[in-house]
């Protein structure tokens, strides 16, 4: 039976029930395999027999007591045209997909001048590396926020047979399914989040991975194998950007604070504890309590700290 890519449905009772079984059971019953081909030198060989062959005709067909030669004529003829309908010139990053009467022979691989199969057809298949860069996507991410994504994916052609058989357009296909598999990545990761939180913005090399993953495993079915995957384009909608830029600047601002005041509680403590271990001064509760008050206030206001020289008691 010739290859064909078929549909699997599942069935109740031989009856089929018209749901597919989804990716797990895409069948595709096509491989890559060699197809015959000679090299240069038997290409050479194979159409100086031809000619020879003829020649041999064309002699004999110029001459009254030959006839027999007419036949080597158009023997030489066929021989000639099935020789140069085999031949092909194969660039370095080029496959020869070979086919007769729609049957699939096998993929030819070697570069140079080369002979397959007489009266067949063939398909050209690059097997170069590609790269592509999705269009920009507009998703919510896992906290629901909507965000503009692009991605760079680096692919190339595995599987001749496959990219050639098993799906109408192996380059649309691929396109069509990174785009799919950076949505679905996107919608499962929040745009940012703390150091606990595999975000995508500050988890770059594993999200990048993710969907190297997820994109390898959606074109398989066509033959081909996923390099690398890279975000190119993250950032908010323009409908919350402005919104999202004010809680990222809250939030820094929070952390600056907090590690202000961690630092000046720390050398307010060092300040008092010197005070007290060299004797340069001795305070009770109320005075120690009113300078680290002071002092606080000079560590962490923003502004410049403006002293008042008290010449009288504290107490007054």
């Amino acid at each position: 039976m010739p290859e064909s890519t078929v549909p699997v449905q599942e069935s109740v009772g031989g009856e089929p029930t018209g749901r597919p079984v989804g990716h797990d059971g895409t069948r595709v019953e096509v491989a890559e395999r060699p197809a015959w081909s000679v090299g240069a030198g038997g290409t050479a060989l194979g159409v100086v027999l031809a000619l020879l062959v003829l020649a041999v005709g064309v002699l004999g067909a110029v001459s009254d007591d030959a006839p027999v030669m007419v036949w080597l004529l158009g023997l030489g003829l066929l021989i000639a045209l099935a020789v140069l309908t085999g031949i092909s010139v194969i660039s370095p990053g080029e496959t020869l997909v070979v086919q007769l009467f729609g049957r699939y022979l096998g993929t030819v691989r070697r570069t140079g001048l080369v002979m397959t199969v007489p009266l067949s057809t063939k398909r050209r298949v690059s097997v170069r590396v590609r790269n592509f860069e999705t269009s920009e996507l507009k998703v919510n991410d896992a906290d629901g926020n909507p965000i503009n994504i692009a991605a760079i994916v680096v692919w190339q052609v595995a599987d001749t047979a496959r990219a050639s058989f098993a799906v109408e357009d192996y380059d649309d296909f691929v396109s069509v399914q990174a785009e799919s598999a950076l949505r679905h990545v996107a919608m499962s990761h929040p745009y940012d989040g703390g150091d606990d939180v595999e975000s995508l913005r500050g988890a770059t090399e594993l999200v990048s991975g993710e969907i190297a993953t997820e994109v390898a495993a959606r074109v398989a079915v066509a033959g081909v194998e996923v390099v690398e995957a890279r975000i190119s384009n993250l950032a908010y909608a323009p409908e919350i950007a402005q919104a999202m830029l004010q809680r990222q600047q809250a939030g820094a601002i929070i952390a600056a604070r907090s590690r202000i005041v961690e630092g000046a509680v720390s050398m307010v403590e060092d300040a008092l504890n010197r005070l007290e271990s060299e004797g340069v001064v001795t305070l009770d509760d109320e005075r120690r309590a009113t300078m680290v008050s002071n002092l606080l206030v000079v560590l962490c206001g923003e502004s410049r700290a403006t002293p008042v020289v008290n010449a009288g008691s504290l107490y007054q």
